[in-house]
């Protein structure tokens, strides 16, 4: 499984960015799909996760401001962030998950600065 993530880029606080992650390969393997984020100095962190049936799940932090949704017809996972804060700041990771694997795209740069 390749797991291509896009989207990042630098945002006011308050604005609003959507980063997108599609999967290739072996996709009907996969069970659940989401997004994890590294801060400079920090280890990595949850951010949000959603099954192929559309069960999600969300860190306390983006609750009420994130939205993670995917289609799977295009394998591919969207995070909607919205009211974004400059502690939001941090490398963005895909992740897929299936047959007790884990995959990892590469990370995306969200930086929230004025």
């Amino acid at each position: 499984v390749q797991l291509q993530a896009s989207g990042g880029g630098l945002v006011q606080p308050g604005g609003s960015l959507r980063l997108s992650c599609a999967a290739s390969g072996n996709v009907f393997s996969l069970t659940r799909m989401g997004w994890y984020r590294q801060a400079p100095g920090k280890q990595r962190d949850f951010v949000a996760t959603i099954t192929r049936g559309g069960s999600t799940n969300y860190a306390d932090s983006v609750k009420g401001r994130f939205t993670i949704s995917r289609d799977n017809a295009k394998n591919t996972v969207y995070l909607q962030m919205n009211s974004l804060k400059p502690e939001d700041t941090a490398v963005y990771y895909c992740n897929a998950y299936g047959f007790a694997v884990d995959y990892w795209g590469q990370g995306t740069l969200v930086t929230v600065s004025s």
